[in-house]
């Protein structure tokens, strides 16, 4: 199996599968020197992990890490850096009906398809237990961004067709994390949070939409051609599990603007360069302008639901299936923290990039 390896320089590579003895990342092409708080890693594994509230899935794992190389002394080493994160709550029995039975929307088929042989153990390789190692991953990308300034606030911004009002300029993590949700609009997370909890009973699931903002950007990170800053930030976010769209800035809505509503006017602003508005969501050139980038990830409703469905098993006979297990019936409040550690990923490995081409 290709394509587990993710970046340049700041490299990842995930490991492991949703019911195997662990998951976890090896990074390669981290500094040397950089502290290393591995309560920052706790909290942002504590923020993805399931059995967080009464909205996500229970299955309850602890997210307990253990570094095995690349730091001593609290410090980076410059050596690669290996971290696992033990499976210490898989009910393996919950998926035996799955053996040879394809779910709709899921990667069973597929997988089996292309592989000729699959584990079917909550989704094996293809399951969102592996963003755990992304977000360990993102962790140590946001130490190194600390160094320059750059922060980096997901939030939940709808849940099917509620939708919050949200002011990307000053949004917190403080004001994110007071809500179930992750939705920092208190009136549509109480929305959010009862249509979420009235689907659960139903048996049926839902999608939405996490925003992002990414803040003090220096200019010039990303690579003008197929390298582009927010060509990268798309493929990243669309790596993740139930991602079905990404758009950054204006994205779709610019379809339906004028050049003359839609440009970015310069200006200077004590002795900067900045733009009036900021349709291009900070990326123009496929390069970062220095402006906030902002952009919006889409995740359907997961795919497993509590209701019987029509399917087929591997010899093409149909079947009915109902799902079984512990899942959950909306993603994006646990899908927050994936967000914010790919997008930190991203621009690790980018500004590391312009370090070594411009100094």
């Amino acid at each position: 199996m290709a394509g587990n390896t993710f970046g340049k320089l700041f490299q990842i590579t995930t490991f492991g599968e949703s019911h195997g003895a662990a998951i976890g990342v090896v990074i390669d092409g981290f500094p040397a020197g950089i502290e290393i708080d591995e309560e920052i890693i706790h909290q942002d594994l504590q923020r993805r992990r399931p059995g967080q509230s009464k909205l996500t899935t229970q299955r309850k794992e602890t997210e307990d890490f253990q570094i095995l190389s690349g730091v001593f002394e609290g410090k980076s080493i410059g050596s690669p850096i290996a971290v696992t994160i033990p499976n210490a709550d898989a009910r393996s029995k919950d998926y035996a009906h799955l053996e040879k039975t394809f779910r709709p929307s899921h990667a069973d088929f597929t997988y089996e398809a292309k592989y000729g042989h699959r584990d079917h153990r909550g989704g094996g390789r293809s399951s969102a237990r592996e963003t755990a190692a992304r977000v360990v991953a993102g962790a140590f990308a946001k130490m190194l961004l600390q160094q320059v300034g750059i922060e980096i606030v997901a939030y939940v911004s709808s849940v099917a067709d509620v939708c919050a009002t949200v002011n990307d300029q000053t949004v917190s993590l403080a004001e994110v994390e007071k809500s179930i949700v992750r939705c920092p609009d208190e009136k549509a997370s109480s929305v959010m949070e009862k249509r979420i909890e009235l689907i659960r009973k139903e048996g049926n699931t839902l999608g939405g939409i996490v925003s992002c903002v990414v803040r003090n950007v220096p200019v010039g990170l990303g690579e003008p051609v197929f390298d582009k800053l927010h060509a990268d930030l798309g493929k990243a976010m669309l790596s993740i599990n139930a991602v079905k769209g990404f758009e950054i800035g204006s994205g779709f809505s610019s379809t339906k603007m004028k050049g003359s509503e839609h440009n970015d006017i310069f200006t200077s602003e004590g002795g900067k360069t900045r733009t009036l508005s900021n349709h291009s969501g900070g990326v123009q050139g496929g390069i970062s302008n220095g402006m906030n980038i902002t952009f919006n990830v889409a995740f359907k409703p997961v795919a497993t639901i509590m209701q019987a469905q029509s399917s087929v098993n591997k010899e093409g006979n149909e079947v009915t299936l109902e799902g079984k297990g512990r899942h959950d019936p909306c993603v994006v409040p646990r899908a927050v923290p994936i967000v914010e550690a790919m997008a930190a990923i991203v621009l690790a490995d980018h500004y590391l990039r312009n370090k070594t081409q411009n100094g």
